[in-house]
């Protein structure tokens, strides 16, 4: 809950880590050919006077080695069990084409370790920790997760989930070293556009820019102090009574991702994710140090920190969050039913009541526009909408306010009220440079992106050892694995 973007949904889970989807397999010193895909051997099982019998086994055979990693037929298999436990379509996807994107994952993690570029085992384990709750918080047990992925114990589970994610977390380093420093000059955008012929220009869907005004309903002062004294009180039991932090985590601490395992986090180092309050903070304790209750917008929050690594941390910590009583609820909401009476009556424009009494410090500065998270632009396409918000917004007519809006913070801070005003509208149309400068620049970007990782991807094949058993010789890869 700490975590800024910390929102995972249990299925994008699945298709991120590849869980089911990836194994890894390190080679010996000698170097192995990849074996036929299906091997078919002839057991003689002889006992005493009891007749010969031959029995034909299957065996997981080795689809291609690339450096240090085996990729096995059964991962082929479990990448289609994946993709289709996710309700996405394998119709057009082939065994060969899920091949290469493996093939792909592992010539950048091998490309990594050589290069020394280097994911600590702390952070692999935080980030296994992390996901590993959000699964139970999404199923409600370790003993469902476990049976949901078919796996005896929590120790093999909590193994193969760390080779899955250092694979992963490789593979992502060495994609932005390639191409993180990437840009794209004005002149290129221009280049890259007028080379695409009139009628193969892209359409761009029907977008929209929206605004809010947001009240946040305020805790009062009382429940502020008792949060506080709570927090003291704690602080002194763990403290002056030898009580255990843990326990006490366990017990109060209302940080769903923390709480099951006594408010711990491992390998915090200034990069880490956390708001820059909770940083300043647990950086400026000492091992073994309580801190004294501070506020982030999360709520308030004490700090034991267990382990200090050089640069990383591992720490625990207990937020409580103040109690919002109803009459502050409403408060919030008839103040924006106020404002949004005087915004009917033209007594100052949109922009200007964002401006002066918006409690949204993202928005407010800038005419209280949203901005969309998966483009950083201003505009929302009406079909990539979360569904949430699509209704919110769907039967709004233009210079239109909408009622008070009840919505609670998903990263778990205060709950608020919005007004939502659509402040333009875009229709549907082929793209255009001037008005879709922003869409065009980013498609010229993907595409400079895309020819380094070609050229990347052709010079280190070249230079790596790889091996694509025969069963998959004849495919058609888009880059070239079956060297000449």
């Amino acid at each position: 809950m700490l975590m800024i973007n910390k929102r995972i949904l249990f299925l994008t889970f699945l298709m991120v880590t590849g869980l089911i989807t990836a194994q890894e397999t390190e080679l010996p010193d000698t170097q192995v050919e990849p074996q036929e895909s299906v091997m078919e051997a002839s057991l003689d099982i002889k006992k005493d006077t009891v007749k010969s019998t031959f029995k034909k086994v299957k065996l997981d055979g080795i689809s291609a080695v690339i450096g240090d990693y085996v990729i096995l037929e059964s991962d082929i298999e479990k990448t289609f069990i994946d993709l289709k436990s996710q309700g996405a379509s394998t119709e057009d996807i082939t065994r060969c084409s899920l091949l290469g994107k493996l093939m792909e994952d592992r010539l950048y993690a091998h490309q990594a370790v050589q290069d020394s570029i280097l994911v600590s085992d702390d952070e692999v384990n935080a980030t296994g920790e992390r996901q590993l709750q959000s699964l139970v918080q999404q199923v409600g047990s370790m003993e469902k997760v476990l049976k949901f992925y078919k796996k005896e114990d929590e120790q093999s589970f909590r193994e193969e989930l760390f080779k899955i994610n250092k694979l992963r977390m490789l593979s992502e380093k060495m994609q932005q070293s390639i191409v993180g420093e990437i840009e794209i000059t004005p002149e290129e955008v221009r280049q890259f556009f007028s080379k695409i012929p009139e009628n193969e220009r892209p359409v761009f869907g029907a977008e929209m820019e929206i605004s809010q005004i947001v009240k946040e309903a305020k805790p009062s002062e009382k429940e502020i102090q008792k949060v506080i004294d709570k927090l003291n009180g704690i602080k002194s039991d763990v403290e002056d009574n030898g009580s255990s932090f843990s326990v006490k985590a366990i017990l109060y601490s209302q940080d769903p991702g923390s709480k099951p395992k006594g408010g711990l986090y491992n390998g915090i180092t200034r990069q880490s994710g956390f708001v820059k309050e909770f940083k300043d903070v647990a950086f400026s304790l000492k091992e073994g140090e309580v801190s004294e209750p501070f506020e982030t917008q999360f709520g308030y929050h004490i700090i034991y920190i267990e382990k200090i690594r050089g640069q990383e941390l591992d720490l625990r910590h207990i937020l409580l969050q103040p109690e919002i009583s109803e009459e502050s609820l409403l408060e919030a909401k008839n103040e924006l039913d106020s404002i949004r009476v005087k915004l009917l009556n033209n007594e100052f424009t949109f922009a200007e009541a964002a401006l002066n009494f918006s409690d949204e410090k993202e928005t407010k500065f800038d005419g209280g526009l949203l901005r969309n998270p998966a483009t950083l632009d201003s505009r929302f396409e009406l079909t990539k909408m979360e569904p949430t918000f699509y209704n919110q917004i769907r039967n709004l007519k233009d210079n239109e306010i909408s009622n008070p809006i009840l919505e609670k913070d998903p990263r778990g801070g205060a709950t608020k009220y919005k007004i939502l005003k659509i402040t333009n509208r875009y229709d549907e149309h082929t793209a255009d440079y001037a008005k879709d400068y922003t869409k065009i620049k980013q498609l010229a970007l993907t595409e400079k992106q895309f020819n380094a990782i070609k050229e990347w991807m052709a010079e280190h094949i070249k230079d790596t050892y790889v091996s694509v058993g025969e069963t998959h010789k004849e495919c058609d890869f888009s880059n070239n694995w079956v060297k000449e």
